[in-house]
């Protein structure tokens, strides 16, 4: 089989096409012959080196798939035969096969193509877990969602929207008019603006009540200062690291440095909450996603969420596809598509 292999951090251009053996299932595995794989940003950190996930190369990246079960080990439900499925896995996701544990699948809907199931569990779940598990968004409140216009900020949108929260989104401007249609009521440039005083103004000076935020550094302290009283700020993701290239070393050390600290008695004065998100750490907590995974599912069929698809490369373009997320060219997710 065919398999995207990491075996060195870098540029794309360590991603390597290999062949290797079709794995066996193990006891509590179902093998799927993989359709399409969700490429997401984690991936461009991992395979530079710079997330707290990255396994020691050699590695196979890829957090998400779609397919076919063709094989079960012991002690799995053999009605999973010849079922189409979405996947999470640790790593292992942009590969014609993959093995993974029966509760980290869940059956696809027969109305998703294969390209657009393999991109929603991890922003789905991320955003499901930011905005209803830990951020506890209502109707009544606002919320910020930084990077609105990728993958994560997509979903978050979907969820926020169908909650009835009032919507403030940063991104470029090319990504404005795609994200009005999509319903953010308020649109703000941060190449070309302040955005934490465009947020401040919005809200009449007060803040708002929720905020993802994904990039960072001294980034989350200006996002915590835009919080309204009970506000809660989301961390998760360290997208700022993606400018680390030579000198990397340095350059994480410094965004770590500008990392704020928030001190519990500040945080009671202020009445705020700060929480962070790690899809990679909830692998033990597989009951949950998959009730989280059951109601993401039912919203999608009933068409208020609406999963989008930006651009699908090959399994043999997976350099390429990486080339274009770290571009920031994207607008919703990026996905390879297996043929086979």
């Amino acid at each position: 089989m065919r398999q995207i292999e990491i075996q060195r951090s870098g540029t794309p251009s360590r991603l390597s096409l290999v062949e290797q053996e079709t794995p066996t299932p193990q006891s509590g595995e179902l093998l799927i012959q993989c359709r399409a794989a969700g490429i997401n940003f984690a991936d461009i950190l991992i395979r530079k080196g710079v997330h707290p996930d990255s396994p020691e190369p050699p590695f196979v990246p890829g957090y998400e798939v779609s397919g076919v079960v063709v094989s079960t080990g012991a002690h799995v439900d053999p009605e999973w035969l010849g079922q189409e499925v979405i996947a999470l896995t640790p790593h292992g996701g942009y590969a014609d096969y993959l093995c993974v544990k029966e509760n980290l699948v869940y059956k696809k809907p027969s109305e998703l193509s294969f390209e657009a199931a393999a991109g929603i569990p991890v922003v789905y779940l991320t955003a499901w877990q930011c905005t209803k598990v830990m951020g506890s968004l209502n109707s009544d409140e606002t919320i910020l969602i930084h990077n609105a216009g990728g993958g994560f900020g997509l979903a978050a949108l979907d969820l926020a929207t169908d909650i009835g929260a009032t919507v403030i989104g940063t991104a470029s401007a090319s990504k404005h008019q795609f994200l009005a249609e999509r319903g953010i009521e308020h649109l703000i440039d941060y190449n070309q603006t302040n955005w934490a005083k465009e947020v401040m103004a919005l809200t009449h000076g007060k803040g708002v009540e929720l905020i993802i935020d994904p990039i960072g550094g001294i980034h989350w302290k200006t996002s915590y200062e835009c919080l309204r009283n009970t506000g809660r700020l989301a961390l998760f993701g360290i997208s700022i690291a993606l400018s680390a290239g030579k000198g990397r070393t340095l350059s994480l050390l410094k965004t770590a440095m500008q990392m704020p600290f928030y001190h519990p008695i500040a945080l009671m004065n202020s009445n705020k909450g700060v929480f962070g998100v790690s899809m990679q750490n909830l692998w033990e907590e597989a009951e949950k996603s998959q009730r989280w995974m059951q109601q993401i599912m039912a919203k999608i069929s009933s068409g208020q969420y609406r999963p989008h698809v930006d651009k699908v490369f090959s399994l043999e373009e997976a350099e390429q596809a990486h080339d274009y997320i770290e571009a920031r060219q994207n607008t919703g997710k990026v996905v390879l598509s297996i043929s086979h």
